[in-house]
């Protein structure tokens, strides 16, 4: 099966980020997150692997909480796999 990408993006307070973040790499198939604050500007971009959980990730959420307790609002721009039919 061919593999296919997708991105979706989700403007949020800056509050709500690391709850929205735990929630789509409990997802699974997302590849990539990216923050960008309001001007568009990347302020943190996190390639996801299927090796990426548990403890191996708690640094990042730690510095995704530290950068929202900054952020007013920004976006969340996820890269998705999708197994694509033949």
């Amino acid at each position: 099966m061919a593999k296919e990408t997708r991105t979706e993006e989700f403007t949020l307070r800056g509050d709500e980020v690391v709850a929205k973040v735990k929630a789509l790499v409990h997802e699974g198939n997302v590849r990539r997150i990216t923050i960008k604050n309001k001007e568009g500007r990347v302020m943190i971009e996190v390639p996801l692997t299927l090796g990426v959980v548990g403890a191996l990730f708690l640094p990042t959420l730690a510095a995704l909480g530290a950068l929202a307790a900054l952020v007013t609002e920004c976006t969340i721009v996820v890269e998705r796999v999708d197994d694509a039919a033949p």
